[in-house]
């Protein structure tokens, strides 16, 4: 992948626009000067200084985003570093990223937020900072969270860990509604969790695994829709696993409570059977679930209950994953592989429209976050994905541009390649083109 600075002037000839008012892909020229897109056409011819890329049978999207991922920085750039996730984010189609607190010093004050900030600008995409909900994400007294969110945190989290205690989560939510941020709900109640290493069920116990029961997650999300809609804060419930906690959540959306919800790829794809290997890359927080649960998230996508797909892009070094399941660190890399396991799964297999996949990381996540990212329109700044939807291609060990390459992905045959994401007046381009 290389990338570069966009020309002056560029003309996107003969790419199929998303049309998200229409559900539909329209063929259109884009013209950009400076970084802008200036005009949108059904054909448009320009001179020789014009860099023209002939985008016939790609689609056009805007910039995906992906609300929740983990780079590291600081702290622990031995598995990632705001820059190597920022190849990562590009390779897979993404321009904007959230990047999670749970980094050493973490995210919890506002010299934290600027840190991220100032050390992203000159980078290919926009990272922006999750603050932390509590201080030193010890779970027990809330963050600066005026001064934090005026620094620009996006929403606060202590991704990673559960807020026990609840009279410190009902505070945290008072506050985030002053401040209007969403709380980026780790819904996992830690002692029902117990230190299990996957699902709890047949297959652990034939393993003799230790089990994280669906009813951590199950609880936890009660508790946190109770508080979100006794307070009137917005709740956004990150890597939702469980069929109940999808009931939950769509019920709570009935009655009108503010409440979100994402799901990522691996959960979408990969049940709890994948551990029957003892492979570590499959050991995440939350675990993977069974059949049952991937149906009821799936189908909570179909229905709008799951608002949003996220990676949880988790980086870990290669010796904290060749070990075993118990000792093994929690968390897979995603970013490059997310679309085309998206786009193979569900698309593909299911039959879900790709347009509503690209909403869940495009148009979604914009509105949900109040995100100041481009669509595709005349005036704003270019802030576009390129991809092909028919494109089977491995997923290989070269693909990975992350500083740590822990997936069980590796190998996998996907449907639908990026092939260049345009941000930033910056342009990648992916090695076939």
């Amino acid at each position: 992948m290389k990338i570069k600075k966009l020309e002056k002037k560029v003309l996107l000839k003969n790419g199929l626009v998303v049309d998200f008012d229409n559900r539909d892909f329209i063929k259109k020229d884009i013209l950009i000067i400076d970084g802008k897109i200036r005009e949108i056409k059904e054909s448009i011819n320009v001179g020789d200084d014009y860099k023209v890329y002939d985008l016939k049978g790609y689609v056009i999207s805007p910039g995906f985003i992906d609300v929740h991922v983990h780079f590291r920085e600081p702290g622990y750039e031995n598995a990632e570093t705001l820059e190597t996730g920022s190849k990562a984010a590009l390779a897979g189609g993404f321009s904007h990223v959230f990047c999670m607190p749970n980094t050493e010093p973490p995210i919890d004050n506002a010299e934290m937020v600027k840190y991220v900030y100032e050390r992203s600008e000159s980078l290919p995409i926009n990272i922006y900072p999750i603050a932390a909900i509590t201080k030193g994400r010890k779970g027990q007294e809330i963050t600066e969270m005026a001064e934090i969110a005026e620094f620009g945190a996006m929403a606060f989290s202590d991704d990673g860990s559960y807020v026990q205690n609840p009279l410190v989560m009902r505070l945290a939510m008072e506050y985030s509604k002053l401040v209007n941020r969403p709380i980026v709900d780790h819904a996992e109640d830690e002692l029902l969790k117990d230190n299990g290493v996957m699902n709890e069920s047949e297959v652990s116990t034939r393993l003799g695994l230790k089990g994280n029961p669906a009813v951590a997650e199950e609880i936890a999300v009660y508790r946190d829709i109770a508080l979100a809609k006794f307070t009137g804060a917005h709740i956004h419930i990150a890597h939702v696993t469980t069929a109940k906690a999808v009931e939950l959540i769509r019920k709570a959306k009935a009655e009108g409570v503010k409440v979100t919800a994402e799901v990522t790829p691996h959960h979408l794809v990969l049940t709890e059977d994948y551990m029957i290997d003892f492979d570590a890359n499959g050991k995440v927080q939350p675990p993977l679930r069974n059949k049952k649960d991937v149906e009821a998230l799936i189908e909570g996508l179909k229905d709008g209950t799951i608002d949003i797909i996220a990676t949880d892009h988790a980086p870990h070094p290669i010796e904290t994953k060749e070990t075993t399941i118990n000792e093994a660190s929690s968390g897979m890399i995603g970013l490059e592989s997310a679309f085309g396991l998206l786009v193979t799964h569900l698309v593909h297999e299911r039959k879900i429209p790709l347009i509503d996949i690209l909403e869940k990381i495009t148009i979604n996540p914009m509105k949900i976050f109040n995100i100041p990212a481009s669509g595709i329109e005349v005036g704003k700044e270019a802030n576009v994905t390129i991809f092909d939807s028919d494109e089977w291609w491995i997923f290989k060990r070269e693909n990975i541009y992350s500083k740590s390459y822990n997936t069980p992905f590796i190998g996998c045959e996907l449907l639908g390649k990026v092939k260049h994401v345009i941000n930033k007046n910056f342009i990648s381009i992916m090695d076939n083109e």
